[in-house]
């Protein structure tokens, strides 16, 4: 990728908006922060990881080791470009203004595409705990009342979505909290019927299944660290942006060490890497099964729900502000622009209903339209990565030169890891053609990259054409 020509990337109005549009400013400092705390928990870290540690074994430790260093550079990217340039639409402003309107557009619309699909599966996945527990009920009832509750919340008012997230988060911290204590505990051999003999090395070693595992377990842990860019987008709409923004970013390092890598660890040394409950149950609900908690499985999908539902809910917002941060660009519908109240409530339903209707794909059409349409952004996430990153690498050079009192969060060994970063995205990007499945999904992923990459273009050189 190449920088944009001034002439044909005019510079508009997203150097240096206002956290913009008419937004309000309703996010509280304390929202922020759990926003910060529990956006990187996801339901993946409670129930798909235990994919990762079949396929891995005890070195899945590393594979989320090494997972959790580029998810941290890429945040320490986002954060600098954050704190320097508040923006609703976070590093789609930044692209657009580095690499020009095209790299914006491709940018902001693939993350939306991305979010809205992430509405549906988690509204699914949510749904069929509910159905778990209310067996004389369907699912679309619970979907169309998670849909509903969530988009009225984000109808309502920014500072709703920040109470809601700041509880949903409190008790996933709560959560990653208790458990590690236990798992200390046990490992510890302080809790009945522990011995504290480590698990490590005692099922054909600590790399049981050999690089190829290893590799397995590495993609399966990218893509369980989420929401991360959702606080970048949030504070924009927090009291003191800045101030917000760089607090969350300083603590990535110790909150992705310990809730993925200090869980992953407790799993293998407390219980055999190889127990198939794992799989089955799911990392969690098997240790604390195999520690005899009581209602073990019942607690989990207490939290499991909690986390699908703040998924949800932090999604919502996340689109709706990328999606109104386009249109106020003029690379989106214009009727979706107006704010009411501080809220891009047109947004707001747009992203709900698009959730909504891939979830009735997901009824109608699951192993056709939907099953591609999560394909589609199968690689999503680490398209938007390296894009960061080679937005970070121009907009961090134009700030030293014009506005340098304005790096605040500074990306460490500039430009020597943000290169790095780069390098393990495309790595990680590459590794996938190694199986099947996730063949299909960087393709598919590439295909709706160049589409999007193409239409942002001719929109950029139409653009051109008309001044």
């Amino acid at each position: 990728m190449t920088r944009t020509p001034t002439s044909t990337a005019p510079r508009r109005a997203v150097t240096d908006p206002p956290p913009g549009g008419g937004l309000s400013h309703g996010l509280k400092q304390r929202h922020l922060s759990m926003i910060a705390l529990g956006g990187v928990i996801g339901a993946g870290l409670f129930v798909g990881s235990g994919a990762g540690i079949a396929a891995a074994g005890p070195a899945i430790v590393l594979a989320y080791a090494a997972s959790g260093l580029l998810v941290m550079l890429v945040m320490r990217m986002l954060g600098e470009m954050a704190a320097a340039n508040p923006a609703s639409g976070t590093f789609s402003v930044h692209a657009e203004r580095s690499l020009g309107p095209w790299a914006g557009f491709a940018a902001g619309w693939m993350f939306w595409v991305e979010l809205c699909v992430g509405i549906a599966v988690e509204a699914i996945g949510a749904a069929n705990i509910m159905v778990r527990w209310f067996p004389a009920t369907d699912s679309w009832m619970w979907v169309l009342l998670f849909m509903a509750l969530f988009c009225g919340t984000n109808l309502a008012a920014v500072g709703n979505f920040g109470e809601f997230e700041f509880w949903f988060a409190t008790l996933k911290v709560a959560a990653i909290g208790v458990f590690l204590v236990l798992g200390v505990l046990a490992v510890l051999g302080m809790l009945p019927g522990t011995s504290g003999g480590s698990e490590l090395t005692a099922h054909g070693g600590f790399l049981p299944n050999g690089t190829d595992g290893l590799v397995a377990g590495l993609l399966a842990s990218v893509f369980a660290y989420g929401g991360l860019e959702t606080v970048t987008i949030a504070a924009a709409e927090s009291e003191q942006p800045v101030k917000g923004v760089a607090s969350a970013v300083r603590t990535a390092m110790w909150r992705i060490a310990l809730f993925y890598v200090g869980s992953m660890l407790v799993v293998v040394t407390v219980i055999p890497w190889s127990d198939p409950s794992i799989v089955k149950d799911g990392p969690y609900v098997a240790v604390l099964n195999f520690l005899n908690i009581p209602a073990a499985g019942e607690i989990m999908n207490v939290i499991v729900l909690i986390a699908l539902l703040s998924a949800m809910n932090a999604n919502i917002y996340g689109a709706s502000r990328m999606s109104h941060s386009l249109v106020l660009r003029g690379e989106g519908p214009r009727f979706l622009g107006k704010v009411s109240g501080g809220v891009p409530r047109r947004t707001v339903v747009a992203s709900s209903a698009f959730g909504f209707f891939a979830v009735l794909l997901s009824y109608w059409w699951p192993d056709t339209v939907f099953k591609w349409l999560l394909y589609m952004t199968g690689a999503a996430v680490l398209v938007v990565w390296a894009l960061i990153a080679v937005t970070q690498l121009s907009m961090r050079r134009r700030l030293e030169r014009e506005a340098p009192e304005r790096l605040v969060v500074r990306m460490w060994m500039f430009p020597v890891l943000t290169w790095a970063a780069l390098a393990g995205i495309l790595a990680v990007l590459a590794l996938m053609l190694r199986e099947e499945e996730t063949a299909v999904q960087l393709y598919a992923t590439a295909g709706l990259t160049a589409v999007l990459v193409l239409a942002g273009y001719v929109r950029q050189r139409l653009a051109a054409a008309r001044r």
